[in-house]
Formats: structure tokens, C-alpha cells, sequence
């Protein structure tokens, strides 16, 4: 087999731009390969870090009413009864493998009714938070500090700005020890908080940047969840965020999380369930259109990671025609090797060179020039891959399978195009090939 090997780079070198020539389509067509599936395995990537957060692997858990999502203030709309999001269940939302971490929050608008000094902010977001909002949703202190527990056991009127609501509110004035009114009532400011640098998600345009910004642009203010219902008048549903145990879990962790709080949820006396009701029995999910969903965004970036995958897999299939035509051009320089050493062939089988000896030579000839070219077709698509990435501005990710499938195989289409040739070459009578002019 070494002998073989060593012979064949001889030939090799010995005819460089016939060899060069035929390889040519063996290394454009793997090149071209790795190219594709660099470039679409890096997409790919892009699209799950856009939509998933960029390994934050945390999914949102809202109750809907029917197909919409739940509107804070709306609350006498819901027909059923959606209990409070208490340490019970959230413990039982932990005893999940796919789940890390919970948090339960309460979310609404707030178009009028926050002001200071004159200055309103309108179009702002508030939360009502747990002790672990902030820091599942990737938000630390700027200055200040958090809400404890002594605040919510007195019901203390304090709150959290983010630096957008801050900037906003007070125009560079500290805002720290002030009080800002909500809804006619006071509220101390007692910390500042903004998105951790930690979380970078890509923005590439409008609909990304409303996806993670857009709600919000006006800033955010953080109540105590306790106190929601001075601001509301009612004792509304929670959200939940959930932080799955790694990415790939995300899906199972949404929708595990939504069944446990789903089987909380009890109809109202006025559905069709008024019996289990009064009786206080919990209602199956499927029968109340009161539920809670989980914003699946791993399975938003599957389904697009599909699309591109569909159409790298056309392009893919095309490549490999250059592939097949590199093939047939290693048959026929094979024929031609086979015509040009008959002579070569005949001396080997008179000294007592059997069939398979023969057929090796051959076969490792076609092989060693099959695998020299995609190998230099692999560092073709590689240089390829990152130009692409440079004009285009198209993320890439080598893939190392990739490149080992593709060697491997351009060493195949060696062993099945050179077939015929060695076996031509195998099988000639040594007397013929001896008087071949």
C-alpha cells in the first residue's frame, strides 16, 4: 500500500498539470461545498443567537385569553380564576430538569399617570417583580439598590427605574432618594438598573430591535409585585420567565412550565364548567380559554434554521455536479494512465504480478489524486467561506464534519470512477501488453 501511494505521487508529480487539471473538478465542487455549508451553518447560529438572546436561554410563560395575550387592567374580562404565582409553584416549576430558574412577574402599559415635578412619562412599562427578576432577565445596578424583603413585608411605595424611565424622568438630576408619582400616588425611588453588557442580542433591523427594546423605549419602572393592586385595583394574573438548563431545552422548559400553571387555573361560575367551580376542582387545561403559553423562540429559530437549511441542501446538491464531472474527468485520465503504461503492465504480470496487485495500483492512483484535490479543495472552501463573509457580511462557521465528509468522499469517487480503469488495467494479457506499440 505504501509503494502504491509513493508511485502514484510520481505519477502525480511527474504529469502536474494533467493532474492538476483533473483534480479541478474534485476541488471546485468541494470547495464549493464547504463554502455553502460554512456560510449557512454560521446563518443558522446568527438566527438562533437573534432570537434566543445570545445564550440567555430564558423563556417567557403569559396567560392568554382565548388567542390574545392578557392586557393588564383587563382583568374582569377573564373568565376563569388564575391563581398567584406563590413559592409552591414556583417550587414546583424547579423541580423540572430543563429549568434553572423562575421568576414571576406582573406587566402592564402605563400611557399617563407617572410624572415628577411636572415631567410625565408617558408610554412606560411597569412591572411588579420577585427577588429574582432582575437578575434572570440580565439587568444590574447602576446605583442605588434592589427591593428586600423588609420592603415588601411593610408594603413600602418604592421603586426601580431603568436608565431609560431615569433619563427620561429626571434629565440627568440623580434620581436616587426622590419621589415620582404613579397614578396620583408616591413612590421612592431607590435604585437605577439597565440591561447587563453580558447581553448583546444582534440587531439587524426594526423588527429585532421592537423584539428587544421596543416595549421598553420609554423606560421601565419596577414596583414590588405585592403592590400591583394599589396601582390596578386588582390582584392580576403573573407572568412567568423561566431559564431553561441550556438552549436546546428551552422548548421542552416553556411548555412543561405553562402545564404546571395551567392546571392552577379554575373556570369561572359563569363558564360551562360553573359545577367544578364551586367545587373548587381544578379544570383541564383544554377546557378553559384562559391559558398560559410559552413564547417558543427556540422553535421560531428552528423553523427558520429549516428554511435555510432547505436551501443549502439545493445548493449543495448543484455543487456535487462539478463533483460527478470531476469524477468522469479522473475515469478518463485514468484510461489514458492505463494506455500509456501497457507496456509497464505487461512487464509487471510477465515477472508474476497477480490481478489484485495490478488492480490496487490503480485504484490507490485514482485515490491519492481524488483525495490530494479535496483536500486543496477543502482550503479553497475554507479561504472561500471567509471571503463571502467579508464581502457579504454573513456570519460563518467551519464545519469540521463537513470537512472531513468531504475528503473522505472526493477519496470515494477516486476508488468508484478509477473502477473501471484498474480493472481494464487487471485484466490485460501480458504477452498483448508486452507487443503494445
Amino acid at each position: 500500500m505504501v509503494e502504491n501511494i509513493r508511485l502514484s505521487f510520481q505519477g502525480i508529480w511527474a504529469h502536474k498539470m494533467r493532474s492538476f487539471l483533473t483534480m479541478l473538478g474534485i476541488i471546485i465542487g468541494i470547495a464549493s461545498i464547504i463554502a455553502i455549508v460554512s456560510t449557512i451553518k454560521g446563518t443558522s447560529e446568527q438566527i438562533k443567537d437573534n432570537l434566543v438572546g445570545s445564550g440567555s436561554n430564558t423563556v417567557e410563560v403569559k396567560i392568554y385569553n382565548g388567542n390574545w395575550e392578557y392586557i393588564s387592567g383587563n382583568y374582569e374580562q377573564l373568565q376563569a380564576t388564575v391563581p398567584k404565582v406563590d413559592d409552591s409553584i414556583k417550587k414546583e416549576i424547579l423541580e423540572l430538569e430543563e429549568v434553572s430558574m423562575v421568576s414571576a412577574y406582573r406587566t402592564g402599559s402605563m400611557y399617563d399617570g407617572i410624572s415628577y415635578q411636572g415631567n410625565n412619562l408617558d408610554g412606560a412599562t411597569i412591572e411588579g417583580i420577585d427577588d429574582d427578576y432582575f437578575v434572570l432577565n440580565n439587568y444590574v445596578s447602576v446605583k442605588g439598590r434592589q427591593i428586600t424583603q423588609d420592603d415588601r413585608d411593610a408594603f413600602r411605595q418604592v421603586v426601580i427605574l431603568d436608565s431609560n424611565a431615569e433619563k427620561m424622568l429626571f434629565n440627568g438630576e440623580n434620581s436616587i432618594g426622590k419621589t415620582i408619582e404613579i397614578k396620583g400616588d408616591p413612590y421612592v425611588v431607590i435604585g437605577v438598573v439597565e440591561k447587563s453588557e453580558d447581553f448583546t442580542p444582534v440587531i439587524e433591523n426594526i423588527n429585532d430591535w421592537y423584539s428587544y427594546y421596543g416595549n421598553g423605549a420609554a423606560g421601565k419602572l419596577f414596583v414590588p409585585d405585592n403592590l400591583w393592586p394599589m396601582i390596578y385595583g386588582f390582584d392580576e394574573p403573573y407572568n412567568v420567565v423561566v431559564k431553561a438548563a441550556n438552549t436546546e431545552a428551552m422548548t421542552d422548559a416553556g411548555k412543561k412550565t405553562a402545564d404546571i400553571l395551567n392546571k392552577y387555573i379554575v373556570a369561572d361560575s359563569t363558564s360551562s364548567n360553573m359545577n367544578a367551580s364551586a367545587e373548587g376542582e381544578e379544570v383541564s387545561p383544554s377546557e378553559s380559554t384562559v391559558k398560559y403559553k410559552s413564547d417558543d423562540l427556540l422553535e421560531k429559530a428552528k423553523a427558520l434554521q429549516e428554511v435555510s437549511n432547505s436551501t443549502s441542501k439545493q445548493l449543495i446538491w448543484i455543487a456535487s455536479i462539478s463533483l460527478i464531472v470531476g469524477g468522469i474527468g479522473v475515469m478518463n485520465i485514468m484510461l489514458v494512465s492505463v494506455t500509456e503504461r501497457t507496456k509497464e503492465i505487461g512487464l509487471k504480470k510477465a515477472l508474476g504480478a497477480r490481478k489484485k496487485i495490478i488492480l490496487g495500483q490503480f485504484l490507490t492512483e485514482a485515490a491519492v489524486l481524488t483525495s490530494l484535490g479535496g483536500v486543496i479543495g477543502v482550503a479553497v472552501g475554507v479561504g472561500l467561506a471567509y471571503m463571502i463573509s467579508s464581502i457579504a457580511e454573513v456570519p460563518v462557521k467551519i464545519s469540521g464534519v463537513a470537512i472531513i465528509v468531504s475528503v473522505v468522499f472526493s477519496m470515494v469517487i477516486g476508488i468508484v470512477f478509477g473502477f473501471i480503469p484498474s480493472v481494464k488495467a487487471a485484466n490485460l494479457n501480458p504477452i498483448d501488453a508486452l507487443r503494445y506499440e
